[in-house]
């Protein structure tokens, strides 16, 4: 079996268009359409459900602006 591999950047999802393929007219071909993994993407999505994780702990919406900047000078101070 022969295999041809090409990344485009899908512009329509409701369609994909591919040229200029090396294959014969007529000729069957097999078509897999894989997602490229994206490390940011799934970084940013793991953070963001953590801090919804986080959020819906009880009490959390409590700690005011005030609270978190005093806890840093006091992390900076060694205390």
């Amino acid at each position: 079996m022969n295999a041809y591999k090409i990344y485009i950047t899908i512009e329509d999802p409701k369609q994909v268009v591919l040229s200029d393929l090396p294959f014969q007219v007529g000729q069957r071909v097999e078509i897999i359409v894989l997602a490229e993994d994206n490390p940011q993407v799934t970084i940013s999505n793991k953070l963001r459900n953590l801090f919804d994780k986080t959020q819906a702990i009880p009490g959390v919406e409590e700690v005011t602006e005030e609270d978190i900047a005093a806890e840093i000078e006091a992390y900076r101070r060694g205390e």
